[in-house]
């Protein structure tokens, strides 16, 4: 990878809409690798996806699709996704992408919301796709990326239902020059839906211009050349996907590599060795368990050794980001090492070529910040939100402040409302939402500035920190403020037993928690204490178990004020999967189903 952007890629980041970018990286880059499989057996270079963008971009004008048209994508992460992606904004249309987790109705709903008329898919999320369908005259094609009409998706399907090939190539004589002539910078990128913590999913209106200066904005911290090599692996229907796997390897000539089933991700990093990685908490901290198990398990002067190094590069964390002189006695043990063990655990991990490594989408625990800077990976927090393009705040490589999401970054305005909440002002700032004219005025104000609903501070090096989501604050019954992410934060964080943690005690006279367990650190308890394949539904029940969840409970509270501290707690049997009842598919809390649902168990809580 190259450490600067060259020329041609510099040139596709003046580009006035992200389809001529693509156009000019084909141009400089051509030859160069663009998407690929995780095991090789597919790679496309930028002039060869040209010509099969070119191709599928015919077969959907000839099924009509033109500019301003919405098409739907519902598809794992795999090339076909990028190709079909840019064939439909060859013609100017606004294609948008669907969680594979979505029941028939939730599908239902963004397609009729979206209007389109043509669904792309694959034949294992088909059935889905073709149960909404019933009810959606307007959906008038859908396309199988794979396979044919034969099976369930073929019968069900009709004569609406073709395969990618048929429709790849169907107008020999297309001109994707011309019509991507006609594309503007306003014209709508894409929709992203968003995952719906309160009600149904509001489809946010992303222009191509809002997507350059994003683009432009991350140009400006990270110098990602061509050849940058990404995974693919996050929701396409998120943004942060969206933005740092598919818009920015189009503009950076990158190299995207596809992993189809999320849960493979740590096997495929070492697989890639990515420039950039983006990941959300949760995936950190897992992978910070597994490296402290690690430890543990070892034995004698290796596991001292271990824990020493870790101790001594975990001071030097802290003395750096307090601002304090770090002795050289101290820089000398760390520096000694990472050379004999650290530089060992990145490879291993596959972290040892990244460019700059983010977290997002949830508080992070400052202890899994200070790992992994302890061990040479600069995970740095950012802050964005779709209705941002993904971006807002980003800690710069070099410059991390742990506890924070980093100062504004470049071309972004940020500012706060007298109650402290954040306001944004920038070009990513959305067109709005799609249908909703009232909730988009609700949204951006007469003077352009988004209303995050986020509650922030800036300290004295404007560096942001976010302190809790306006309309989640915990006011209890004597009327103190709390932030119920915070206080989440550091339950999840005081041991390998707790996977999940929601905070109840608005208008209350003291804090309760539901507790969901780890599925990776229950069944650890269970085999050292001789329990090993019970299941995490019978855990829950466990009475030793219990008491071992109040053992990280209180260690959480004794790190919290004595206002904020967790008196009751209810184990919910089972787990919590994104995309359900109680998590959306990108893991962020339901708070209010979650209330809902459990409020037996809640009142159980306060019951005297």
């Amino acid at each position: 990878m190259s450490g600067t952007a060259t020329d041609a890629s510099r040139a596709a980041v003046d580009a006035a809409t992200i389809t001529e970018a693509f156009h000019r990286t084909v141009a400089g880059h051509g030859d160069e690798v663009a998407f690929r499989t995780q095991d090789g057996s597919v790679e496309l270079t930028w002039a060869r996806a040209r010509e099969r963008v070119d191709a599928i971009a015919g077969g959907l004008a000839e099924l009509g699709l033109r500019r301003g048209d919405t098409i739907a994508i519902l598809l794992s992460n795999r090339p076909e996704f990028h190709l079909v992606d840019l064939a439909a904004i060859t013609l100017g249309a606004s294609p948008f992408s669907i969680y594979t987790t979505y029941s028939p109705e939730q599908i239902e709903y963004v397609l009729a919301d979206a209007g389109a008329r043509i669904a792309v898919t694959e034949p294992s999320l088909a059935d889905n796709l073709l149960a909404a369908r019933k009810n959606l005259d307007e959906l008038e094609h859908v396309i199988l990326v794979e396979g044919d009409r034969s099976g369930t998706a073929g019968e069900a399907g009709g004569r609406w239902c073709l395969s990618l090939e048929e429709v790849e190539g169907s107008d020999p004589d297309f001109d994707g020059d011309a019509a991507a002539a006609e594309v503007e910078p306003g014209d709508v990128l894409t929709l992203i839906y968003t995952s719906g913590t309160t009600g149904p999913p509001k489809g946010v209106e992303l222009s191509h211009q809002n997507l350059l200066t994003g683009v432009a904005s991350i140009q400006d911290l990270v110098k990602l050349g061509p050849g940058a090599r990404v995974i693919s692996w996050l929701p396409a229907a998120h943004i942060a996907e969206r933005a740092a796997h598919h818009y920015l390897p189009i503009v950076f000539a990158g190299n995207v590599t596809a992993c189809a089933d999320p849960r493979e991700i740590m096997e495929v990093i070492p697989q890639v060795r990515p420039n950039w990685f983006f990941a959300v908490p949760r995936i950190w901290e897992k992978l910070k368990a597994g490296l402290e198990s690690m430890v543990a398990a070892q034995e004698g002067e290796q596991k001292e050794r271990l824990q020493t190094a870790l101790d001594a590069a975990l001071e030097r964390v802290r003395l750096r980001q307090q601002g304090e002189e770090v002795p050289a006695e101290l820089e000398e043990q760390v520096a000694r090492a990472d050379e004999e063990i650290f530089a060992n655990l990145r490879k291993m991990l596959g972290l040892d070529e990244v460019v700059t490594v983010n977290v997002g989408a949830a508080p992070t625990p400052p202890e899994v910040l200070e790992f992994f800077h302890a061990i040479g990976i600069e995970l740095a927090e950012l802050w964005g939100m779709s209705e941002t393009c993904g971006m807002g705040a980003v800690n710069p490589p070099g410059k991390v402040k742990i506890g924070t999401v980093g100062p504004p970054a470049p071309r972004v305005g940020m500012r706060l409302a007298e109650d402290g909440e954040l306001l944004v002002k920038s070009g990513v700032v959305m067109l709005g939402y799609r249908n909703m004219p009232e909730e988009t005025k609700e949204a951006i104000d007469p003077d352009g500035w988004l209303h995050t609903g986020d509650i922030g501070e800036f300290d004295a090096d404007g560096y942001l920190k976010i302190v809790d989501r306006k309309k989640e604050l915990i006011i209890n019954s004597a009327g103190k403020n709390m932030s119920p992410a915070h206080i989440e934060s550091c339950v999840k964080s005081a041991g390998p037993l707790i996977g999940q943690a929601v905070v109840i005690g608005d208008r209350r006279s003291y804090n309760t928690a539901l507790v969901v367990l780890d599925p990776d650190g229950a069944p650890g308890w269970a085999k050292a204490n001789g329990k090993e394949g019970a299941s995490l539904e019978d855990l829950a029940q466990d009475e030793g178990l219990r008491e071992a969840v109040q053992e990280e409970l209180d260690t959480a509270n004794a790190r919290l004020a004595r206002v904020e501290q967790v008196k009751k707690f209810h184990l919910v049997r089972g787990d919590w999967e994104p995309g359900g009842d109680e998590l959306t598919p990108t893991m962020k809390l339901k708070r209010k189903p979650i209330e809902q649902k459990y409020a037996d168990e809640i009142e159980a809580m306060y019951a005297k």
